[in-house]
């Protein structure tokens, strides 16, 4: 049937009315396909899938704040979820396929993906089930008043697991430590010659947790009676160490380090004043929440 030339004037404005302006001229031509032309990006494919820095979630095209990682929350449904949005961000719009609810930058109309409710998976009882290639992530700028702690526990990937189970953790990194080559590999610290531990590098609000509870929790998280490794990994990459970064964090290293002496513990933890820390590969950075496993080798035993 041939459509009228009023009708096909009607539909050719609704097109373009739905058409999104290009406004990043450095999108891929996935990221247009996605942004631009509402297509949907492979299930587990998108880079934050399984992803819990902190920091605002922004549009890929025109850089409007989305969302807060706050609100991120992990569906298991292979895509980014958020439960809300950030004030005025996100516009809701019919989906073409009459059924669903589709999600857009309200400033420039970009595809993000769409919008759930009524799977009762978080209070807000919401899911913004959106599209990895239609977001940047800007990380959330440290506070003034955080303080930094360094420790090294074995395998960082672990140890990174457990106390990004915190709170009052700010910010928390895969990296090396200690070492005489600027800007070592993994590669090369695994060899094991080039001085380097593997270790954490911890900002923290002192308002919410303590150095010393760190602390604490740094020596029941691993086995500080073990030189040169930690249960299966063994090398000097993996020895147990603190790095302070006060006088007061030294003193409360060692009063601890008494504390499981005086238990009968022979503590092969080593102390050193902190030193150029180099930040681990990106593969490295919260491991287990990308690889959706557990640490096999770090569990929590309290000792004190």
């Amino acid at each position: 049937m041939l459509m009228s030339h009023t009708a096909c004037q009607s539909h050719n404005s609704k097109q373009e009315n739905n058409m999104v302006e290009k406004i990043n001229p450095n999108l891929t031509p996935d990221e247009e396909r996605i942004i631009l032309h509402k297509a949907t990006e492979a299930p587990y494919s998108g880079k934050y899938n399984n992803f819990s820095e902190k920091g605002t979630f922004v549009c890929k095209n025109c850089r409007a704040e989305l969302y807060s990682s706050d609100d991120k929350f992990n569906s298991h449904c292979g895509w980014p979820s958020f439960d809300d949005e950030l004030p005025d961000a996100v516009k809701r719009v019919p989906d073409a396929d009459g059924r669903r609810t589709e999600i857009v930058c309200k400033k420039c109309g970009g595809h993000l993906g769409h919008v759930f409710e009524g799977e009762r998976l978080t209070k807000k009882n919401v899911r913004h089930c959106v599209n990895s290639l239609s977001i940047d992530f800007v990380p959330r700028e440290i506070p003034a008043t955080s303080h930094k702690a360094v420790f090294a526990a074995g395998c960082f990937w672990g140890v990174e697991a457990l106390f990004r189970k915190l709170d009052g953790i700010e910010s928390i990194k895969c990296g090396y430590i200690g070492g005489s080559v600027e800007d070592p590999t993994y590669e090369q610290v695994c060899k094991g010659n080039t001085g380097h531990l593997e270790a954490v590098e911890i900002f923290f609000n002192p308002e919410v947790v303590s150095y010393e509870e760190l602390a604490r929790y740094f020596f029941e998280i691993h086995d500080p009676t073990q030189a040169n490794g930690q249960g299966p990994d063994i090398g000097e990459q993996y020895h147990s160490a603190i790095f302070y970064n006060t006088v007061e964090q030294k003193e409360i290293a060692l009063k601890l380090i008494k504390i499981l002496e005086d238990k009968g513990l022979k503590i092969a933890t080593k102390l050193f004043k902190d030193t150029k820390f180099y930040e681990a590969e990106d593969y490295h950075q919260d491991y287990y929440t990308k690889k959706g496993t557990k640490p096999y080798c770090h569990f929590r035993r309290k000792i004190f």
